[in-house]
Parts: C-alpha cells; structure tokens; sequence
C-alpha cells in the first residue's frame, strides 16, 4: 500500500512541474514571442516572464526585434552596354511589426533579397558600366526606395542598402588597368614636360640676370678704372711739376759757374762707361773744354758765368704737397654713384628713375709750374 501511495505522489509532481513548465515562458530581452491557441494566433508576449494557458496556449515564434544585416552572394547583372558584372549587397533592415512578419510572409529574409536582386537589375541595366561604377550613391537611394515601400507590410523598415563590391570581368578589367596606365603616362609625360619647361625658364632668367649683373659689374669696373686712372694722371702731372720746380730751384739756389759745369761732366764719365756691350764712348764736344775750365780760367763755356754776383733770389715754388681739386672729385665722386644706380636701375626696372641724369666727369688738369725766373 505504501508503494503505491509513493507513486502516485511521484507522478503527482511529476504533473504539477510538467504544469508550471508549460505555464511559465521567459521571453528574452529585445524580442517578441507569438502566442497561438489551438493553432490561431492569441498575442503576442514582450520580454520578461510570462504565463499561458498550459496545454493550450503554445509560443510558436521568437521574432528578434533588433537591427539585422544581411549580406547576399554576388549576382551577375547586365548593364546597358551588355556588360556583365558581378554585385555583392548588404542590406540593414529591423522588424518593426512581429506579427506581420510571421503571419504575412513565410520567409522575410530570402524575400528581401529576391527583391533586392531584381531592384538592382533594374537599375543597372539602364546603365553603362561606367556609370555603375561611379554611381554607388544613386544605386544605393534606388534600392532603398524600392525596397521600404514592398517591405512595408510585412512589417519591416529597410535601414540602409549597400553596394559591397561591384565586379566587371576579367577582359574589362584588363582594359580598364591599360587605359589607367596610358593616362598615368600621359600624366607623367605632362609633369616632366612642365618641369623641363620651368626649369628651362628658370635657367633662361637665371642667365639673363648673370649677364645683366657681369655687365653691370664690368661697367661698374671700368668707371672706377677710369676714375682711378684719371687721378693717377693727375697726380703725376702735378709731382712732375713739382719735380720740375724743385729742380730749377735748386739749381737757382746754387747759383752754378763754370766749375760746378766741369764737375758734373766728370761725374757723368763712368755711368757712360757702365754696360759690357759698350765698345763706342760717345763724349760730349764740351767735355775738353769742360776739363781745361777745370784747370784754368782762361777758357769759359758761352752762358755760364764765371762768377755770379749779386743778392739769392729764390723763387716761390708753392706747396710741395700735391694737390687736387675737392671740388672736381666731388663732383667725380657723385658721377660715379649715379652710374651704379643707373646699374641698379637696369637691373630692376619697376624701380623709379633717379631724378637728374649723370653729369659728364671733365678731367682736372695739372696746376702749370710758375714761370722761369729771370737770373
């Protein structure tokens, strides 16, 4: 008896669990459970914990409310210039009404690609195999379009339809990398060209400026030259006129006689000796004349006195310094600048002009020694 007893309450629990599991039902979070009773559709649960009618309420269907992706194989599509290529899809689509989506198609996923496969037909067969290639964007809000309105009762919302890859054949491609080659080359060939033409130009300019600049440089160097040249001149002319005064007045100061006469010329015997290759003296006629005035009085050179009289009288020879015009330099000195800025002014010509011309540089002549005096 007590077997039987102890069965009967296995069986009993057994019952009551098998009961509250059919009773209880857990519904996931973000998703949407379907109730049906007897085969026809009762409600519909929301996430959380939840108790039907067991043995008779069943939950047939977990829709998943969130966003899903989907991405279909590539499809081959003809473009307008029958051209074949091949197009891989991803489509972002969320269901929106669970009970549509089970109730009003069977299979919502291989629905939306279907359409998406033969949206896209349509749209690229109206284009060229260059326009599909550089009109994802279009090709993209096209399918969007299309599909958010056949999608709509069924109760899902096509987020985002994107083109993952879009294929051409082999041949095509072939082609497509030799004309990307040739405008490359012919790209390439431009930049080398332009460059060699600007550094053709730069070369040009850079030589016209060295041109530019020697010239200015020798013209520069020449004025100077002769600037320099001109003082040096000037110069001498006037240390050989002082020479020429100091001289006279030295030989007025020593007041020469027929003896001094007769000296020089023996002092000038051995420089008319000097040098192996003189076989010849050349003497002077008045050398004997000069000898005998050194003996004796009695004979006397024509001009020279014998003995000189009278008071020293020295003549004014000026300052021994010499001496040049301030004035004149000056004026040389502002020739010269005018010339480098008219140099400057050839080398930049958007420079304004200086405001006068150069002056013509007149020469300063040498200061005339004063005139002989009279012994």
């Amino acid at each position: 008896m007590g077997g039987i007893i102890l069965a009967l309450l296995v069986i009993l629990a057994v019952l009551v669990i098998t009961t509250l599991a059919k009773t209880i039902k857990i519904i996931p979070q973000a998703r949407v459970g379907i109730v049906e009773r007897f085969g026809k559709f009762q409600s519909k649960r929301d996430p959380g914990l939840n108790a039907v009618i067991p043995f008779v309420d069943k939950v047939r269907y977990m829709i998943d409310m969130r966003e899903q992706v989907v991405a279909f194989a590539p499809q081959p599509v003809i473009t307008e210039d029958n051209l074949t290529v091949s197009i891989d899809t991803v489509i972002y689509f969320q269901v929106n009404d669970p009970v549509a989506a089970t109730y009003e198609i069977a299979n919502y996923i291989q629905a939306v690609e279907q359409l998406t496969m033969t949206t896209l037909r349509n749209i690229v067969g109206g284009m060229t195999l260059e326009e599909t290639l550089t009109s994802r964007e279009q090709i993209n809000s096209g399918l969007s379009i299309v599909l958010d309105e056949a999608t709509g009762r069924w109760g899902i919302k096509v987020k985002r339809v994107e083109i993952k890859s879009i294929d051409p054949p082999m041949s095509i491609k072939d082609a497509m990398e030799k004309q990307m080659r040739a405008d490359r080359d012919k790209r390439a060939a431009i930049l080398t060209a332009e460059g060699q033409r600007q550094s053709a130009i730069l070369s040009a300019e850079g030589n016209k400026q060295s041109a530019i600049l020697n010239a200015e440089g020798q013209r520069e160097s020449q004025i100077l030259a002769a600037q320099a040249d001109r003082e040096a001149a000037i110069l001498r002319a006037q240390g050989e006129g002082q020479a020429i005064q100091t001289v006279f007045q030295a030989i007025h100061d020593g007041r020469p006689d027929q003896s001094l006469l007769a000296y020089q010329y023996l002092q000038m015997m051995p420089k008319i000796a000097e040098g192996d290759a003189n076989k010849v003296w050349i003497v002077p006629s008045e050398i004997g004349k000069a000898l005998e005035g050194l003996g004796s009085t009695m004979n006397s050179l024509k001009g020279i006195p014998d003995d000189v009289e009278g008071p020293l009288k020295r003549v004014d020879m000026g300052s021994a310094e010499p001496t040049l015009d301030l004035e004149k330099s000056s004026s040389a000195a502002a020739a010269v600048e005018e010339a480098l800025a008219e140099a400057k002014q050839a080398e930049a010509p958007n420079r304004p002009a200086p405001a006068q011309p150069a002056q013509p540089v007149q020469p300063t002549e040498p200061t005339p020694p004063p005139a002989e005096p009279t012994v």
